[in-house]
């Protein structure tokens, strides 16, 4: 069977899947059809390319399959509990009257019936639930994303507006630039399908998308820009000023962000720095007064503080604005470096020797740089450090089997370990951030040069090479992009394959609204001066975060520091003491203490991990909170990690 075949089948079995409970349900779904009118709300919202009567249909009938399987489960389980575990005496303290004792003849049968029962509900149950959550969990996933992305795509719409294009040719290069907007773009192609497809005018798709969009603020957009088409308003003046009314709520929202954020910063110092600190002082004293057991210490140094820190993390994330991630690789029509079939002609000897130099220039480069990878994906690198770091922790252990203590001595290799994992990513990411740094800042002032040499009546082309013999800081790519163009590259896909090199979301919106509007219009001084603007505004709110949140950055240093210094001072100086008053006692008539010399290591080496789970956390925050990264918290987390460290390796174990 060929590959072709093979797919057609798979799809073809998928088909019947999905069609078969249609054939059975799906005249009695469509006779209620009212009943599941937020259902189709939903599924039009989420762009899910079925109808309700389908996806309903599918619904009911695995999640009848899925419960008859869960049904055989129960009864398998139920035999097993019933008849080969047994079941004691009394499952609880209840008691039946001589009436109802009866129902305890049948006792058996009953604990069967309600396995099987609840078994098959659950997964049933569990499966349709799903079925009726997943629309809107998605359509909500699509609101998140419309959102974050509108305040670009009107600064687009913006700028082709005011580089003469009109609305429908707007919108169609909006919808080609999925790459750079996201779920806007997707939105966006649906009024397009609606014109072409189904033949309505631009007033009647904008009216339908105000309907099935899940984004408020995408249909506050739709509708006003709906009145402007009505009235003969001026299109790029409403776009301005959208563009305009979204970069003054970006400053508002990340205000109101930036004081939540230290809010939480707070919450987080008092929740699971002051507070574990408390809680394992409390806990010490009264387990050394012999009142309490160290079970609470435990929880809190191995689950509550990491739980909670990876809680906090999670949350912050979560509520973080903006683009987060790598951004995706812009399209490009080049065939430079891709794979090209030729036909059988006297020139495939040629291009067949120009493909194998290249290959070998390819791979000489890679010996040249071998780092680059790394450089460029950071997280690659711990496909290298991770079984480094096992090897080196395997043969610790077989080694540390003859150590008499053996948990004081494979501390250290833990230690080590993970430092061997987290610090070459650590170097990796922060060398490609400072890169990355290093050019969004340099973009405005790219884009603003641009502008002014094409007011001049230079092409873009024209102006690059210009720019090369100019220090404006991005010297280097300039250079290669007027590189591309020197060697018969076009313009656009040059700018394109310099934001697929740098992969910044604030690069390749700024290159997208440049190349779309390049391509109707040379004449592009106002775009770019709107698209530095954009640029120029996204990097203001960056910096504005990063002086904001410095101060808490310095806050859960400081409480770091006085978490390690107090469980310093009771592990080297109070449980000391401690001990030497227990070791009086015992020959005299004193009060005994629970504590001793044995005693005392244990405490000092959960002190110890707790000293190093609080400074890998802690850091983790700090770069959440501090640069909305958790790779960027890995550098706190080495310096609070080794000064924990080095405290209790140096003076206390």
């Amino acid at each position: 069977m060929t590959k072709h075949n093979f797919s057609y089948l798979i799809e073809l079995i998928f088909r019947k899947l999905k069609s078969t409970p249609f054939v059975l349900l799906g005249d009695r779904i469509k006779e209620r059809k009212q009943q599941y009118r937020s259902l189709r709300m939903a599924l039009k919202q989420a762009r899910i390319p079925i109808s309700y009567e389908m996806y309903l249909s599918n619904a009911l009938f695995y999640s009848g399959v899925i419960g008859i399987i869960g049904g055989i489960f129960g009864a398998i389980l139920a035999y097993i509990v019933v008849s080969i575990v047994g079941l004691p005496e009394r499952l609880t303290n209840l008691t039946f009257s001589p009436e109802y004792a009866w129902i305890l003849q049948f006792r058996d049968i009953s604990i069967t019936l309600f396995i099987i029962i609840f078994l098959t509900i659950l997964f049933g149950g569990g499966v349709y639930l799903l079925y009726i959550i997943y629309p809107a969990f998605m359509a909500g996933e699509r609101k998140g994303s419309i959102d974050k992305n509108l305040p670009y795509a009107v600064t687009f719409m913006y700028a082709l507006s005011r580089g003469g294009m009109n609305i429908i040719e707007i919108l169609r290069s909006l919808s080609r630039s999925e790459d750079s907007y996201g779920e806007v773009a997707k939105e966006v192609d649906v009024i397009l399908r609606d014109m072409d497809y189904f033949g309505n005018d631009l007033r009647t798709s904008l009216h339908n998308i105000c309907e099935t969009t899940p984004s408020s603020n995408f249909r506050d957009l739709m509708y006003n820009l709906l009145t402007v088409i009505d009235s003969g308003g001026d299109v790029s003046t409403y776009f301005r000023d959208k563009s305009e009314q979204y970069l003054t709520k970006a400053k508002i929202e990340q205000k109101g962000f930036l004081e939540t954020l230290g809010l939480i910063a707070e919450s987080y110092v008092t929740a699971f720095v002051a507070g574990p600190l408390f809680i394992i002082i409390l806990g010490v004293m009264m387990s050394v007064m012999g009142s309490g057991t160290d079970t609470m210490i435990y929880a809190i140094i191995y689950g509550m503080i990491p739980i909670g820190s990876l809680m906090f993390v999670v949350m912050i994330d979560i509520m973080t604005p903006g683009s987060s991630g790598e951004a995706p690789l812009l399209q490009t029509k080049s065939n430079l470096g891709k794979e090209i079939n030729i036909p059988e002609t006297e020139e495939k000897p040629l291009f067949l020797m120009f493909e194998k130099s290249r290959k070998s220039l390819h791979f000489r480069q890679m010996l040249k740089q071998p780092l680059k990878p790394l450089k460029e994906k950071p997280l690659y690198s711990l496909a290298l450090t991770i079984p480094i770091a096992l090897i080196y922790l395997t043969i610790s252990i077989i080694q540390g089997m003859e150590q008499p203590k053996f948990i004081d001595y494979i501390d250290d290799k833990v230690v080590f370990a993970i430092f061997l994992v987290i610090i070459p990513l650590m170097i990796f990411h922060e060398y490609k951030k400072h890169k990355e740094g290093q050019i969004q800042s340099q973009i405005p002032d790219f884009l603003k040069k641009l502008a002014s040499t094409n007011e001049t009546g230079m092409t873009l082309g024209e102006s690059i090479k210009l720019m090369t013999r100019s220090d404006i800081g991005l010297g280097k790519e300039v250079k290669k992009i007027s590189n591309d163009v020197e060697w018969g590259v076009d313009i656009n896909q040059a700018l394109t394959r310099f934001a697929n090199r740098v992969r910044s979301f604030t690069v390749s919106r700024s290159i997208t609204l440049v190349t779309k509007a390049n391509e109707s219009s040379g004449d592009i001084g106002e775009v770019l001066t709107v698209a530095a603007r954009d640029a120029s505004a996204e990097q203001e709110l960056k910096r504005e975060r990063t002086v904001n949140m410095f101060i808490y950055l310095v806050i859960i240093y400081i409480s770091f520091f006085v978490f390690v210094g107090i469980i310093y001072i009771i592990s080297s100086t109070f449980l000391e003491e401690m001990v030497k008053a227990s070791e009086g006692t015992a020959g005299g008539g004193g009060v005994p203490l629970s504590l001793d010399r044995e005693k005392l290591g244990v405490y000092n080496r959960l002190f110890f991990h707790g000293a190093l789970i609080q400074g890998f956390s802690s850091g983790l925050i700090a770069g959440v909170m501090g640069e909305g990264s958790v790779l960027s918290g890995l550098k706190h987390s080495v310096i609070m990690v080794t000064v924990g460290y080095l405290l209790f390796t140096l003076f206390v174990l």
